[in-house]
């Protein structure tokens, strides 16, 4: 072929023809692939660029399965949360009925003597408005005033003995105290040591450890008018000292009617040390009786024991002046008095008016002379004045251990600052304690536990409107808690419901699992949101059982039992609640990035194909155009190919 000699025409159209030709093949490819970069060879830059593109958006594409199942995690988690906030409000709904429920108990009460007088505005009282003025007096004991005695001349004393260290943070000692005419009862347990330390005393020991300087010190506190005055016990040499502030007949010291027992250790005053005086010219004992207003003098002495066996009602049967009864006391007062104004009522003495209505009163002054008569007259007790059915709370204290849980009450009834003289004051007082308390028309004073308490019984009472002359209140007349069966049972079947609500909540925590993961059993999602893995979200489950927001199942007879109880269990619910909104917004929060970022892969992997699109995508329309400019091109060629060989065909012609 190489010897085949092809004109310079023919050869460029022949040329020309082949190019085209090529051009053609190149555009009918692209047309029919679409592309105009197909293989390196056709660009190399644009051909790995897009394959970079592609292979990225491959690798996203793949994780967008991953970020869905998360998104579906999520919402059932979601949905778990909203069921278990619908069984939290039915739990609710269940404790709402318990507080709707009649109270389950006849509730512990409380219940004073009548306060004459006494009214919501004023519950103090007023004297004189029963049938007869009463005033009881203290244990009694024979008394002997046949001795003689002589000038006094100094003040009395009364020791105690060895002094123990005292524990009174549960129990307690009471007695009466009687220096010079002043009498005082005195109440030492834990209530008197907080209210001495709070006046600004202070103690070396504590209520369940009082050193015998502590006991001087509260009693001083209490015989003073609860001042921090030192006067008159003192302590020294292990021993209580109790001292009278004057010399001569005037001077007496009396202590009476000790009470209580304390947790340990010893007052170091027994009962038996209990009264000493200045001596006077005769063993006597002196005080006056007023009834109704009219004052009568009564002694008791060898004399006047004389007189009433020579010349009085002893004349049958004489009394011993070394060892005279309750009754022979009695009987030389009324002798004396001129009427039955003294009897004998459970081995204590009992005054009594002899008239009714407003009027009737009694009042006993405090012995003025004691000589050496020994024993105990039972009078000192009642060197008070009482009045018609008069048990008048002013200046008398009472004390309330915690009931149901609350706290403790001490109550000062009077009309200085920080005193209770009113029911409205009195109820702001005991609400802390979970109690309150009523008046009648007749002034009894009742209180009673709250309706959110009903099952508690009142705390231990004390102070000195507790079981003192004149005083309203006794331990007595509390009364317990009684469960009522029908109520209970009520609230048993609520505490039932309730249950049965925890352990759907138990199963519908453990259901709210999707693909094997369940957020709200403790199980922790983590998503993978680049190629790289870089890029990513944990997220951490919590344990919404019950025992996880923190509910426990009731106990029938435990739990409802009464408004506290229940509005405990309310309590927990309300914080449960709030952790299933919280957790619901966190989740809420969770979500929203999930499913932004998965919005933003679906687009990155558009943009990705887009570019990659760009750089390898031919152009239809241009390359449509260029088949047909290239069609007709080669048909020129052909053409032009045609003429050029036209010489070849003359020589040809010429040879034929």
């Amino acid at each position: 072929m190489s010897s085949i000699v092809l004109s310079a025409s023919v050869r460029q159209n022949l040329l020309s023809l082949q190019s085209t030709a090529d051009l053609l093949s190149t555009t009918q490819n692209r047309l029919a692939t679409g592309k105009k970069v197909n293989s390196a060879l056709d660009n190399p830059t644009n051909y790995f660029t897009a394959a970079s593109l592609d292979s990225r958006a491959s690798d996203i594409n793949n994780l967008l399965d991953g970020i869905g199942n998360g998104v579906q995690v999520l919402q059932a988690a979601n949905t778990g949360i909203s069921s278990l906030q619908k069984l939290i409000d039915s739990a609710k709904s269940v404790a709402n009925q318990a507080l709707q429920t009649q109270v389950g108990y006849t509730k512990s009460s409380l219940t004073s003597a009548a306060i004459t007088g006494a009214t919501g505005a004023n519950l103090l009282g007023t004297a004189g408005s029963a049938t007869s003025g009463t005033v009881t007096a203290g244990a009694f004991s024979t008394v002997n005033v046949s001795g003689t005695g002589s000038a006094a001349t100094a003040a009395t004393t009364v020791n105690g003995s060895g002094f123990a260290t005292l524990d009174v943070s549960s129990g307690s000692v009471g007695f009466n105290l009687s220096v010079d005419g002043t009498s005082q009862a005195i109440l030492i347990n834990a209530a008197a040591v907080t209210a001495f330390t709070g006046a600004g005393g202070t103690i070396a020991g504590s209520a369940a450890a009082l050193t015998g300087a502590d006991v001087a010190k509260i009693i001083n506190y209490q015989f003073n008018g609860n001042t921090t005055a030192t006067t008159p016990v003192t302590f020294s040499a292990g021993e209580l000292h109790v001292a009278s502030g004057t010399t001569g007949a005037s001077s007496n010291v009396t202590l009476s009617g000790f009470s209580g027992t304390p947790n340990g250790g010893s007052l170091g005053l027994a009962p038996a040390n209990n009264s000493g005086s200045a001596l006077v010219p005769a063993a006597s004992d002196a005080f006056t009786v007023t009834i109704d207003g009219n004052a009568h003098s009564v002694t008791l002495s060898a004399a006047t024991v004389s007189t009433y066996n020579t010349t009085g009602p002893g004349l049958g049967s004489p009394i011993n002046a070394a060892s005279l009864s309750a009754t022979d006391v009695a009987n030389l007062i009324n002798y004396q008095v001129g009427s039955s104004v003294a009897s004998v009522v459970g081995g204590a003495l009992k005054f009594t008016s002899s008239t009714t209505g407003a009027s009737s009163s009694i009042a006993l002054s405090a012995v003025t002379a004691a000589g050496t008569a020994s024993g105990s007259t039972g009078i000192v007790s009642a060197n008070n004045t009482g009045s018609a059915g008069v048990n008048a709370l002013n200046g008398k204290t009472l004390t309330i251990a915690s009931t149901g849980g609350g706290t403790a009450t001490s109550i000062t009834f009077g009309t200085g600052g920080g005193q209770v003289s009113t029911l409205d004051q009195l109820n702001t007082a005991l609400a802390a304690n979970n109690l309150q308390a009523t008046i009648d028309t007749t002034g009894v004073l009742t209180l009673t536990t709250t309706n959110d308490s009903a099952s508690a019984n009142i705390g231990a009472i004390g102070g000195t409107a507790v079981s003192v002359g004149g005083a309203p209140f006794a331990t007595s007349t509390v009364v317990n808690a009684v469960a009522d069966p029908n109520s209970q049972a009520t609230r048993a079947n609520l505490v039932s419901q309730y249950n049965n609500i925890l352990s759907q909540i138990n199963t519908t925590s453990q259901d709210s699992s999707y693909n094997g993961i369940n957020l709200l059993n403790g199980d922790q999602l983590k998503l993978t949101f680049n190629e790289t893995g870089k890029s990513t979200l944990n997220i951490t489950g919590v344990n919404f059982s019950a025992a996880g927001l923190g509910l426990s199942s009731l106990t029938s007879g435990t739990d409802f039992i009464d408004n506290a109880s229940t509005n405990t269990v309310l309590s927990s619910l309300n914080t449960a609640s709030s952790q299933l909104r919280s957790q619901a917004s966190a989740l809420g929060s969770n979500l929203s990035i999930v499913q932004i970022r998965q919005d933003f892969s679906k687009n990155l992997i558009n943009v990705l194909q887009t570019g990659s699109s760009n750089l390898t995508l031919a152009d239809t329309n241009e390359e449509a155009a260029n088949s047909q400019a290239l069609s007709t091109r080669q048909s020129i060629a052909v053409s032009a190919l045609a003429l050029a060989n036209q010489s070849q065909q003359s020589v040809l012609q010429l040879l034929r």
